[in-house]
C-alpha cells in the first residue's frame, strides 16, 4: 500500500503536466486573436493547449484565472491597475503589478508590444460638423446621443471617471453590446462611442478618434495573466507565453483585426499567418458543429430539467398540503424567475466555477417556478367530491397521493415541465458565456462578426429543438394521462 501511495504521488506532476492548459478570451475579436496566437504558440513549442472561447466580460475571466478554471488569458495593464488589482498606482509598470499578483498565485508576462487604450470616437463628418476633437469639447454638446459599451459603463476606468474629469453632462447615455456600438455610430443612432484604439473599425467607419486632452484614459499594454502554478507544472507553456513579448506592434494587432472582423477570416488562420505556423485543419464542418453543440445544449436541459423535476414536484405536494408553507416556497422560485438569466449565470460561477455545472445550476434555479406552480395547480384543482370518496374508501394518504392525485394532476405537472424545458433550451444560449458551449457559442460569434450566417447557425437549431421538446412533451402528456382523463378532455 505505500508503495502504491508513492506512485501515484510520483505521478502526479506527470498528470499535471500531460492536462492540457486551458486559455481564456474575453468576449470581442481581440482577445480571441491573443487566445489563439497562445495557444498556437504553444503547440509549437510541443504543448498540449486549448482555447475557451469569448468567456464573457473581465470579471469572468478574472474569477475563473483565481478559481482555475482557465490558466491563462490575455488582459490590459491599464484594466489590471484600474479594476482588478487595490492599492495599485494606476501608473504601475510591469514589474509593479508583478510583485502584486504573486501572493494571489498568478504571474504576468512583459508586454506584448501595443497599447490598446480606450478613447471615444465619432463619425468623422459629425465631429467635423460639430467642430469636436477633443473629449473636453464634448461638454457643449449635451444633447448628443451616447452609447458606451456596458462594461464601460461601470469600469472605474470608464463612463463614471471620464464623465466627472471632463465635467460632462449629457442627456442620453445608454449602453450597448461594444461590436453593435460601431454599427449604431456609423447608421447614426449614436453620435459617440467608446473605442479600442486597435479596433479594425475605426478606418473602416471612419471615426474620428477624440483626443484625451485632460489625460484621463491610462495606457493599456496588452500582456498575458497566468497561474503561478504553471511556472513547475508546465514552465515551457510559460517560456511559449513569454516568447510573445514585444512582437505584437500596434499596427499588426490592428491588421489582425481587420483580417478578422471585415475579411472574414478564422482566428486561428490570421494566428497562423502572424506565427508562420501550419493552420489548424478543419473544424469538420457545418455538421460536425451542429453536433456538438447540440450535443451540448442537450446535456445543459436535460440535467437541469430532470434536476429540477426530482426537487419541484415534492415541492408542488407540499405547497398542496400545507397552504402557508406552499405560500412561501411558490414566492421564493417566482423570485428565482425574475434574476435576470445573464445575472444568474454569472452568480453560480464563485459556487461551481466556468463550464457547465454553473450553467446546469442557473437552469436548474430557473425551472422550478413553472413545476411547482403547475404541480400545486393540478393537486388542489382536484374536485373535493373526488378526494372524499378516495378517503372514504380508507385510502392511506400515501395511497391517494399516488393513485388518484397525481395522476388526475399529470396534465398539468406535464405542462409545467414542458414550460420549463422550453424556456431551458432558449435560457441556455447564455452559458456559452460562461464556457458550457451549447447553441449559444455561434450567435455569440456571429454578434461579435457581424455574421448573420453563424447567429441563425445557432438561433435556428435552437427555435426548432424548442418546437421539438414542445410536440415530445405533447406525446408524454397522452401517454401517461388515465385513458378515461384523455377522454373527458375531448368532451
Amino acid at each position: 500500500m505505500k508503495r502504491l501511495c508513492c506512485a501515484v504521488f510520483a505521478l502526479l506532476p506527470l498528470l499535471a503536466e500531460a492536462a492540457p492548459v486551458r486559455i481564456g478570451s474575453k468576449q470581442f475579436t481581440e482577445s480571441v486573436i491573443l487566445a489563439e496566437l497562445a495557444r498556437l504558440d504553444a503547440h509549437a513549442a510541443g504543448i498540449d493547449a486549448m482555447h475557451r472561447r469569448e468567456l464573457g466580460g473581465t470579471r469572468i475571466l478574472w474569477s475563473a484565472l483565481q478559481h482555475g478554471d482557465i490558466d491563462a488569458y490575455p488582459e490590459y495593464t491599464g484594466t489590471i491597475t484600474h479594476e482588478l488589482l487595490k492599492g495599485v498606482a494606476y501608473d504601475a509598470d510591469v514589474a509593479d503589478l508583478r510583485a502584486k499578483l504573486r501572493p494571489l498565485g498568478l504571474g504576468i508576462t512583459e508586454p506584448l508590444g501595443f497599447n490598446n487604450t480606450y478613447a471615444i470616437g465619432m463619425r468623422e463628418d459629425e465631429a467635423a460638423r460639430l467642430r469636436i476633437a477633443r473629449i473636453s469639447d464634448l461638454a457643449l454638446h449635451p444633447g448628443l446621443h451616447l452609447g458606451f459599451s456596458n462594461e464601460f459603463m461601470q469600469r472605474e476606468d470608464g463612463w463614471p471617471g471620464i464623465r466627472q474629469r471632463y465635467g460632462l453632462a449629457p442627456t442620453q447615455v445608454r449602453g450597448l453590446d461594444h461590436t453593435l456600438a460601431y454599427q449604431a455610430v456609423a447608421s447614426g443612432a449614436v453620435d459617440a462611442i467608446d473605442l479600442y484604439s486597435t479596433d479594425a473599425e475605426i478606418p473602416y467607419y471612419h471615426l474620428r478618434t477624440l483626443d484625451d486632452d485632460r489625460h484621463y484614459f491610462p495606457r493599456y499594454e496588452a500582456v498575458f495573466l497566468y497561474r503561478l502554478e504553471l511556472e513547475r507544472t508546465a514552465p515551457a507553456f510559460v517560456a511559449a507565453l513569454r516568447a510573445l513579448g514585444g512582437r505584437i506592434d500596434e499596427p499588426s494587432m490592428q491588421r489582425m483585426n481587420a483580417d478578422v472582423k471585415l475579411r472574414g477570416m478564422k482566428e486561428s488562420d490570421v494566428a497562423a499567418r502572424f506565427l508562420s505556423v501550419p493552420a489548424d485543419a478543419g473544424d469538420g464542418g457545418f455538421g460536425q458543429r451542429l453536433l456538438q453543440r447540440t450535443a451540448e445544449h442537450v446535456k445543459l436541459v436535460i440535467l437541469s430539467l430532470g434536476l429540477a423535476v426530482v426537487l419541484a414536484i415534492p415541492l408542488g405536494i407540499l405547497c398542496a398540503r400545507w397552504k402557508r408553507a406552499g405560500q412561501v416556497v411558490i414566492g421564493l422560485t417566482g423570485i428565482l424567475q425574475t434574476v435576470p438569466s445573464l445575472a444568474m449565470f454569472v452568480f453560480m460561477i464563485p459556487l461551481f466555477g466556468i463550464g457547465t455545472w454553473p450553467a446546469i445550476a442557473a437552469l436548474f434555479l430557473y425551472s422550478l417556478l413553472p413545476i411547482v406552480r403547475n404541480t400545486h395547480v393540478g393537486l388542489v384543482g382536484i374536485p373535493i367530491e373526488l378526494q372524499e370518496s378516495a378517503a372514504a374508501l380508507g385510502l392511506p394518504a400515501g395511497v391517494r397521493l399516488r393513485r388518484v392525485e397525481l395522476p388526475m394532476a399529470t396534465r398539468s405537472i406535464l405542462a409545467g415541465i414542458k414550460t420549463a424545458a422550453v424556456i431551458n433550451v432558449g435560457t441556455a444560449t447564455l452559458a456559452a458565456l460562461i464556457g458550457a458551449g451549447g447553441y449559444g457559442q455561434p450567435i455569440l460569434t456571429g454578434i461579435r462578426l457581424n455574421d448573420i450566417g453563424l447567429i441563425l447557425e445557432g438561433a435556428v437549431p435552437a427555435a426548432v429543438l424548442a418546437l421539438l421538446v414542445q410536440a415530445v412533451f405533447e406525446g408524454v402528456e397522452r401517454w401517461l394521462t388515465p385513458r378515461g382523463l384523455r377522454l373527458q378532455a375531448r368532451q
